[in-house]
């Protein structure tokens, strides 16, 4: 009799085995064919990309899930136990769990996704891969000047969404404010300065102005914010040395340094073709008393 039951256990624990094996299998299949769906259906790379990162969390859930239920019976004797071994390893693994949420954070809501330029644990650059751990970044800057890649690729925790801000350069307004400051010397036509710099403006990014009001109108709508102007202006302080102009101006996230290149370019040549009438300034150094000489 006690073999026969031993038998019969046997032959329970067997099939729940099968059972388990089988409906893993089927929740894996499941899951690459809904991937598989997501990536022909829907056509935006960046919400495909969110979408089959999200399917793949839910299918192991399942798993877990399912496999807990066949054998509840088991675990059921061992919930002390995996109370305080659980109690230790979420203490252990404190930093997974928190980086685990926010993944899930990450996904959820609007605070990056792949292809957003931003600045997370102090580290500037484009999103590449957001993992369920960490987040891939392409690093801007550094060694190198200006808003271009320096060829280092930097793993950041997710847990720091949690932890610091975290500067999106790109994601409800794909632009941002720049600034560009021409000295000019005293005695200079100060007018046709102004004009020469803001024509190169409006000339260089007359047409990021006008999409950015568009841009700028949602934001204002959405938040509560200022209804700032996106159009160039050009603002003048003097000194010690020189009358500065500065040339405020909205530009494209991507092309700071081409359009401050381009923007440079035509303020010099007209500046130089005016002639003397507007004169670049240089620091001087005015000498009051000469020191006797022996």
């Amino acid at each position: 009799m006690e073999k026969y039951i031993e038998i019969l256990i046997e032959n329970i624990q067997l099939q729940r085995l099968i059972f388990a094996i089988v409906g893993v299998i089927i929740i894996l299949t499941l899951k690459n064919l809904l991937r598989a769906r997501i990536g022909k259906s829907i056509k935006d790379h960046n919400n495909s990309y969110r979408s089959k990162k999200a399917i793949s969390a839910v299918g192991y859930f399942f798993i877990l899930l399912f496999v807990s239920i066949i054998y509840r019976e088991s675990l059921g004797s061992l919930t002390v136990f995996f109370g305080i071994a659980g109690a230790g390893i979420a203490f252990a693994l404190q930093e997974v769990i928190v980086s685990i949420a926010g993944w899930m954070a990450i996904l959820l809501t609007d605070i990056y996704k792949s292809g957003d330029r931003v600045m997370l644990g102090g580290i500037k650059g484009d999103v590449i891969d957001v993992g369920v751990l960490r987040t891939t970044i392409m690093e801007i800057g550094g060694w190198v000047e200006g808003d271009l890649y320096n060829g280092r690729i930097v793993r950041i925790a997710n847990s720091f969404v949690f932890k610091e801000p975290v500067y999106n350069y790109s994601a409800d307004f794909p632009f941002l404010w720049d600034e560009i400051k021409i000295p000019i010397k005293y005695g200079s036509n100060y007018s046709l300065a102004r004009k020469f710099i803001y024509d190169a403006a409006q000339e260089v990014v007359g047409d990021y102005s006008n999409e950015a009001e568009e841009q700028w109108d949602v934001m204002v709508r959405k938040f509560l914010i200022e209804n700032a102007s996106t159009h160039p202006m050009v603002n003048i302080i003097a000194n010690d040395n020189w009358v500065e102009f500065t040339l405020r101006y909205v530009v494209d996230y991507k092309s700071r340094v081409g359009v401050k290149d381009e923007l440079f370019i035509l303020i010099l040549e007209k500046i130089e073709r005016s002639g003397d009438e507007v004169e670049l300034a240089s620091a001087t150094f005015e000498l009051t008393k000469i020191p006797p000489l022996k």
